[in-house]
């Protein structure tokens, strides 16, 4: 049904309500039963013709439908004035921004030879359906960072053997204005991976409202299709810039279309450019890199207005969240289990922890200088890192106050234990808790040495520990290779048996663990 005109009293009262009463645009429209766009229409034919309420001397009823209302005399809808519609949906990524809004503006700058909003919305959506499928996905600015890998690498020769080897080539793209950022590193690894998003933030100066990355390793720990598990390490880089990863959907290319156009134009523009040049190391690499980085994103586009240089500073640099103070530094976050003697294993060290957290899942995020170890999200203990081998690294505040008020583990249990065995098995058992600083030290050899009887039974533990004697082999894993090869079952050299001396430095009397 055709929409009835508007009469002379409701253009009277749009200039009323607007000037004098100073009301919205939507209030206006409410009041006297019209829609927005109508109201607009008219605000904006009167701004042209320079009217305000109270109507100037002269303007009567026929002279103001004249001018609100002109005549077309039978022009074509060819004389009116087509919308920009290419850099109208540049300007629909910006955060706020409604095609109500840019048709005002497009009214406001042809004010008699305009399409109605109703007709601009139908031209406008004609048009964006015409549109390739690659530029179909409607990106609002600062929203999405997308990132993924090169299929090619970058051959690099080490300039003393002149060995090739390959770097693999990271790549971002800024959703709305594309804007790529790229860089060579060694491997896919975590660090490499944790350390190129690093570099990319400060790169763009500011953080996106969400990262959406492939699903490889170093990103997901569990590919899921509706409830991914991120790696531990890569949540946490994430929390402390304070975006959300949301990886793609597993074989669904169209989650990151826009990562994979932007890989391609790297691979074309940048590597394919680099593949004569003799590059000797990772720094010369990413020197090239970024001089082709920046021709990259300063060449115009051929379907949109402008360059990803110029759509960046325009529309995504503005709507990116800031940077923190200081970048991420990395901690590699892994799950771990506190043991009997309340320290937990990284990279074969022990680190203390409260003894109350015996048995318990704690996560343990280690960087180069510390290492940190948190239960139900509290930081529990850290540490100095140490890179020494079995070695423990205990805090004396974690250990129990008193061993008769901690029963379950004690250096007499597993004494009593052993001696149940055997005499040679006691001895073997002691020397685990006399050696260490801590006799708490001791506790997992026991425990793994003690357990080998129920695999292999009492009798040949006793004959082993005898052997390990005799061989002065006493630690866990000579014990366990005498047993699975079957040399406790050959007889010793000598029927005399090797007692184990207990010169260690660390020897404590009998009466210590009662």
């Amino acid at each position: 049904m055709k929409p009835k005109k508007v009469t002379v009293l409701k253009l009277k009262d749009i200039l009323r309500l607007h000037y004098q009463a100073q009301l919205s645009t939507r209030q206006i429209a409410r009041s006297l039963n019209v829609s927005r766009s109508v109201v607009s229409k008219y605000l904006i034919r009167a701004r042209g013709a320079q009217l305000q309420w109270p109507l100037p001397d002269g303007v009567g009823e026929a002279q103001l439908r004249d001018i609100l209302q002109p005549k077309r005399n039978g022009a074509s809808t060819a004389l009116l004035s087509s919308p920009d519609f290419a850099q109208m949906s540049v300007e629909l990524s910006r955060k706020g921004m409604t095609r109500q809004l840019l048709w005002e503006e497009y009214a406001e700058q042809h004010p008699d030879n305009h399409y109605s909003y109703s007709r601009f919305a139908v031209l406008y959506r004609a048009w964006h359906k015409k549109q390739r499928i690659s530029m179909r996905q409607t990106h609002r600015a600062g929203e999405k960072l997308f990132v993924d890998y090169a299929g090619l690498t970058l051959k690099i020769i080490d300039s003393r053997t002149g060995e090739e080897r390959p770097a693999q080539v990271f790549v971002t793209a800024l959703g709305a204005s594309s804007y790529t950022y790229a860089e060579a590193t060694w491997t896919q690894s975590l660090p490499d991976w944790i350390g190129s998003h690093i570099r990319a933030f400060a790169f763009y100066g500011g953080v996106p409202e969400v990262v959406v990355p492939d699903n490889l390793k170093s990103a997901v720990s569990k590919a899921c299709r509706y409830d991914p598990e991120l790696n531990p390490s890569y949540a946490q880089c994430a929390a402390y810039y304070q975006t959300a990863v949301i990886p793609a959907r597993p074989y669904k290319p169209q989650d990151k279309s826009k990562a994979e156009v932007s890989v391609q134009i790297v691979e074309r523009w940048i590597m394919m450019r680099l593949r004569k040049l003799q590059l000797f190391s990772l720094a010369e690499a990413n020197q090239a890199i970024r001089v082709l980085l920046d021709d990259l994103n300063n060449r115009p586009f051929k379907q949109r207005p402008g360059s990803r240089q110029s759509q960046f500073e325009s529309i995504d640099k503005p709507a990116l969240k800031p940077l923190p103070n200081t970048p991420y530094a990395y901690r590699h976050v892994v799950k771990a289990r506190a043991h009997i003697d309340y320290h937990v294993s990284y990279d074969g060290h022990h680190y203390s922890v409260p003894y109350r957290l015996r048995g318990e899942e704690v996560m343990v995020h280690a960087g180069e200088q510390t290492v940190a170890v948190f239960y139900q999200s509290k930081c529990v203990a850290e540490h100095p890192r140490s890179r020494t081998p079995s070695g423990h690294t205990t805090n004396t505040a974690h250990m129990p106050k008193s061993h008769a008020k901690h029963q379950e583990w004690s250096p007499s249990r597993f004494l009593n234990w052993a001696q149940s065995i055997g005499p040679a098995t006691g001895r073997v058992v002691r020397y685990q808790l006399m050696s260490r600083p801590h006799p708490e030290h001791g506790y997992r050899a026991c425990l793994g040495i003690l357990n080998l009887a129920k695999k292999y039974g009492k009798d040949r533990l006793e004959a082993a520990c005898l052997r390990a004697e005799k061989i002065g082999g006493l630690q866990y894993k000579n014990l366990a290779s005498i047993l699975a090869t079957g040399l406790d079952k050959q007889p010793l050299e000598t029927d005399k048996q090797q007692s184990l001396p207990l010169t260690h430095d660390n020897v404590r009397g009998a009466d210590y663990y009662h």
